[in-house]
Formats: C-alpha cells, sequence, structure tokens
C-alpha cells in the first residue's frame, strides 16, 4: 500500500488511541491500568507545553488538540499505546459516513488509482460492516473513477463505527506498545554501560517504574536524555565506589521498595566471563535479578539502541 498521511494533506483535530493487552484485563484492573495510561499521556504532553483535551470510552482513548503532528510524536513514546490515528468524526449515519468518506478519498485518489475501505463495528445499527463497505465503496468509485482492489490497493480508507460515533482516517500510526509505565512494580536498573539502559527500557515497556544506579559518571548525561525522552521522572544515583556497589543497590532497592534488579548483561561477548559475573552478582543481591539482554546479539542490541535513542 503506498503510505500516505492524514496530517499533511487534510485537516483534523482528533487522534484515536488504541492500546492492546490492558483491554485483556479485568474490569477493576482494565480501568486502574486505562487511568494510568491516560494520566502518563496528560504528563508527557504537558511536559512539552502542548494544547489539549483527552476523553476515554472502554477501548479507546480520544485525543483533540489543533497540534495534531507534535501530538502524535510524544504520543509515539508514551508504553501502552499500540498505535494511533488522525481521525474525522461524525454520527452513525450512513449518509453523513459515505460523504465525509468520499471528501476525504477526494484528496487522495484519482482516476488511475485504486482503493479498499476497511470497516470496523461496534454496537447495535441497523446495517452491517459489509452493508457500509458496500455503500462507501461505490460512492468513491462513482466520485473519483478509482478502482476497486481489495488485496494490494494504492489507498486505504478506515471506518471505525463506535455506536452513536463515526471515525474515519487512512493511516494507522505505530506507538511503543507494552504497558502503562508505573503499572507493574518497581526495578533498580544498574546502568554500567550505555547498552545497559536498553535493558531499563524493556522494562519500562513491561509497565515497571524504573529508578537508576550508575557506576559511571559520564553516563549521568546519557541517562538523563533518555528519561526525558521517554517521560520517565525518576530517581538516579551515582556509585562512583565499586567496592560498596552490592551494598549499596541492595540499600537504595529498600529505600524504594523496589521488586527486582536489572542488569545489562549479556552472552553477546564471551560467555564464560559474563556468567562468572552473573554468578557473582547474584551471589551478592538477594533480591531476584532480571537480565533482559541475555540472549541478544551485540548487534541486535546496539541496533535496537540506536531506534530507541540511546546514544553509544
Amino acid at each position: 500500500m503506498r503510505h500516505v498521511s492524514l496530517m499533511f494533506f487534510v485537516k483534523t483535530e482528533i487522534i484515536l488511541v488504541r492500546y492492546g493487552e490492558i483491554a485483556l484485563k479485568g474490569k477493576e484492573t482494565r480501568k486502574r491500568f486505562e487511568n494510568s495510561l491516560v494520566t502518563n499521556m496528560r504528563n508527557a504532553l504537558n511536559s512539552k507545553k502542548l494544547s489539549f483535551k483527552i476523553q476515554k470510552e472502554r477501548g479507546r482513548i480520544y485525543v483533540y488538540t489543533k497540534q495534531i503532528k507534535e501530538t502524535i510524536h510524544v504520543l509515539k513514546k508514551v508504553f501502552g499505546i499500540t498505535s494511533m490515528s488522525p481521525v474525522f468524526e461524525t454520527e452513525t449515519n450512513m449518509d453523513l459516513i459515505s460523504d465525509l468518506a468520499v471528501k476525504v478519498s477526494k484528496k487522495f485518489l484519482t482516476k488511475k488509482s485504486t482503493f479498499a475501505v476497511r470497516v470496523k463495528r461496534t454496537g447495535n445499527h441497523n446495517f452491517s460492516s459489509q452493508d457500509v463497505a458496500i455503500r462507501v465503496g461505490k460512492d468513491i468509485a462513482d466520485a473519483t473513477k478509482a478502482g476497486v482492489n481489495l488485496t494490494k490497493p494504492d489507498f486505504e480508507l478506515f471506518i471505525e463505527i463506535r455506536d452513536t460515533k463515526s471515525f474515519i482516517f487512512v493511516e494507522k500510526i505505530r506507538g511503543t506498545g507494552g504497558m502503562p509505565l508505573g503499572t507493574q512494580g518497581t526495578v533498580l536498573v544498574l546502568v554500567d554501560s550505555p547498552q545497559s539502559i536498553l535493558s531499563a527500557w524493556y522494562l519500562m515497556r513491561r509497565g515497571c517504574r524504573t529508578i537508576f544506579l550508575t557506576t559511571d559518571e559520564m553516563l549521568l548525561k546519557s541517562l538523563g536524555s533518555f528519561t526525558n525522552n521517554w517521560f520517565a521522572k525518576t530517581d538516579i544515583f551515582l556509585n562512583d565506589n565499586q567496592t560498596n556497589l552490592y551494598e549499596n543497590m541492595e540499600k537504595i532497592a529498600k529505600s524504594k521498595n523496589c521488586d527486582a534488579i536489572v542488569t545489562g548483561h549479556s552472552f553477546s561477548n564471551t560467555i564464560e566471563e559474563n556468567i562468572s559475573k552473573i554468578k557473582i552478582f547474584t551471589k551478592n543481591i538477594t533480591l531476584p535479578v532480571l537480565h533482559p539482554l541475555i540472549a541478544m546479539e551485540k548487534n541486535e542490541i546496539d541496533e535496537k539502541c540506536k531506534t530507541i535513542g540511546i546514544n553509544l
């Protein structure tokens, strides 16, 4: 499918935000996680001084803003969001849906283009998703003279019908996914290299609040940049006395009610040497010790660091 961006062609002031795993939780847990996600979104957007309003319903969150591009840039780094779309909203009425769909499609289609209409529906209506797709598809084809191609279209138009409201959009922008930050306990992350910051990212993506302890003053700037970039306000401690490292880790972990300690150990270099380090580490620490990078290759670790903005 040819990539198109609604932000640069037509004007909208609504972003539809989707989440994944949260929807699988029980009622009370889901509600708590949804509220945490909304709070994290607000904190991130406020930190960038953006103007917005958030509304929440089961399965979806709506962000109303005139700063669509800037807001999406921020939301892409909020843990728990799987995807988002700039959308147009209308009433759930076949004529209104089709009229809006035609107006949007005209911005992208020519006689030489092909398109497909994808419809998703929630609620009780006197029509099916297929009814909507057939009606809208016919109206778009009549208005633009473009051809229909359901397998490999040049352009896809998405219609999401949710009870009395319907939304039309042309792109799904991927988020970071995972769970909302702060919903899954607290961990202390030992940062002794830039790559070990990646360990923290993986735990953050699973919803853990992270506390940092670094053994290198040169890494403080990298940690500050990382936490700001991922909207994770937290404590960062410096331990420049290696002889008291394990003692200080235990002390900090206890004071911050940490559930585990996280390292950047991996088998990407000398396996025997790293196994020895892990044995010593585990022997001197009473809390559970997690090694998120243990099975990753060096080039895989380095590439992921670059992707999420960790300077090596």
